[in-house]
């Protein structure tokens, strides 16, 4: 006697077996576009020996370009944390004309190449461009210098912090800020107890993403920059100038601290999701 085979019988097993496909070209790209390069990387980084990585490393002009990437971010982050966090707390709270605008206009950098946001500041900042004159009498110097570094900097991050916390707090509402102004708190005291409490995973979220946006900008600044040696280099230039210089193994030295940063930055954020996820 045979035993009827219902059509649904072996969904179950093919889901399975699609699903392990599906994981398995998941592993091999990853493998291919992700791992190899960065395991090449630091396998160029450190095939002439550890001594010439050191060397390479401790290089002046790489040196300074670490110092100087670091500096940027250390400057950009903290004032895209206030600014992101005002906007986000600005079209959360109040209903004003141009509200939709201020919001597109925030995103403005996501859209626009940041080859183009340099050019932007060089004919705005440039001896010939349209205050170039102006600064020139004051003696400020904006370009080939560290301000605009750090103003085409804190344009191409400047979306990262409302856009994460923006959301959170058009979620939560302003029920409970509202019930501790009843209770007469004052501002700053509603919103260090009750607003930062509620958004600061979001809030440390988009600061690692400035963050790593900040360090690893290279289009922009490259405009701007001027990519002076031991003086405007941020690391991203600097691993182009060794590339040019046929510095092979510097210029992947280099890469490689860059690289290092970003898998720091990458481990912070993963952290905070999880913490965030906890909380």
């Amino acid at each position: 006697m045979k035993t009827a085979i219902l059509p649904g019988a072996l969904a179950p097993r093919e889901s399975r077996g699609a699903a392990r496909l599906l994981i398995a070209v998941a592993v091999v790209l990853t493998v291919l576009i992700i791992v190899v390069p960065l395991a090449y990387i630091f396998w160029r980084a450190l095939s002439e020996g550890v001594a010439v990585f050191a060397q390479n490393i401790l290089d002046p002009n790489t040196l300074h370009a670490i110092w100087l990437t670091t500096l940027v971010a250390l400057i950009t982050v903290p004032v895209n944390i206030v600014i992101g966090l005002s906007a986000a707390w600005l079209i959360a709270r109040f209903t004003f004309p141009g509200r939709k605008l201020l919001l597109m206009v925030i995103e403005l950098p996501f859209s626009i190449s940041p080859i183009i946001a340099g050019v932007c500041y060089l004919l705005l900042y440039g001896r010939q461009g349209l205050l170039g004159p102006m600064l020139a009498d004051a003696d400020i110097q904006i370009l080939f210098a560290l301000p605009g570094i750090v103003l085409v900097t804190l344009f191409v991050t400047a979306p990262f912090v409302t856009r994460e916390v923006l959301p959170l707090m058009q979620a939560q509402g302003s029920e409970q800020e509202q019930a501790a102004l009843t209770l007469g708190a004052s501002g700053f005291q509603i919103f260090r107890l009750v607003t930062l409490p509620n958004i600061r995973w979001a809030l440390l979220y988009g600061a690692v993403l400035a963050s790593a946006r900040a360090v690893g900008e290279f289009g922009a600044v490259s405009v701007v920059s001027g990519s002076i040696r031991g003086q405007t280099n941020t690391l991203p230039l600097q691993i182009e100038l060794l590339f040019n210089d046929l510095n092979i193994v510097g210029a992947f030295a280099a890469a490689s601290t860059l690289t290092l940063i970003a898998l720091a930055t990458m481990l912070i954020k993963t952290l905070i999701e999880g913490r965030s996820k906890a909380a």
